[in-house]
């Protein structure tokens, strides 16, 4: 197994337009040998300023959407499909995901993941390359190649569509519901398996 650092990108400068508007690269955070993957579009203004995918408000969201089907923010590893901010949030373009594709191949090969789970439309689409109705197609698992390898992608809302949209909080459980029981938790017990170590 390599280390965490392998997985790390410290340096880059292949899209300049992200490189002038980032004020560092957001690297994905969880172990290097996690069952669940989550794989988000890209930093925000939060995630760019703490250096970690998923922070602010829609982190809130999906740290309490885990720990209720018996995952945990530690267990699991969430990383995103650009490393830098794009530039008043817009979605990244083609080409900037096509840059940053090879750090995303390398840490999903790395990992091994049981479920690779896609949290919105550019992710789902960009790892299962066609077009993706995502409310529709949430908690579908869909077998495709990733390098040569067969990978399971799990389709899933981003979790901030529950902020703006209470009726998507079912499909977000739903969805994650189902992602861990194909990494093969059981959140039966409340997710004490997990969280057993809170005590200490």
């Amino acid at each position: 197994m390599g280390t965490m650092e392998d997985l790390r990108v410290t340096a880059c400068t292949r899209c300049p337009e992200l490189v002038d508007c980032r004020s560092r690269i957001v690297n994905g955070t969880g172990p290097a040998d996690a069952d669940v993957l989550l794989v988000g579009e890209g930093p925000g203004a939060n995630e760019d300023e703490q250096g970690e995918p998923f922070v602010g408000r829609s982190g809130t969201v999906l740290n309490e959407q885990l720990r209720a089907v018996g995952l945990d923010r530690e267990t699991v590893r969430i990383t995103n499909c650009v490393r830098c901010r794009p530039p008043e949030n817009r979605d990244p373009t083609k080409t900037e995901l096509e840059n940053c594709r090879e750090y995303l191949e390398r840490e999903i090969d790395r990992l091994d993941p049981d479920v690779i789970v896609t949290l919105g439309k550019v992710p789902s689409e960009h790892l299962l390359g066609r077009s993706v109705a995502v409310t529709k197609e949430a908690g579908d698992v869909v077998d495709v190649r990733i390098e040569g390898a067969p990978r399971r992608v799990m389709i899933c809302v981003h979790p901030a569509a529950t902020l703006y949209d209470r009726s998507q909080e079912a499909t977000f459980e739903a969805a994650l519901q189902r992602a861990a029981e194909l990494a093969g938790v059981d959140a039966g017990d409340n997710g004490s398996g997990q969280t057993r170590l809170d005590g200490f």
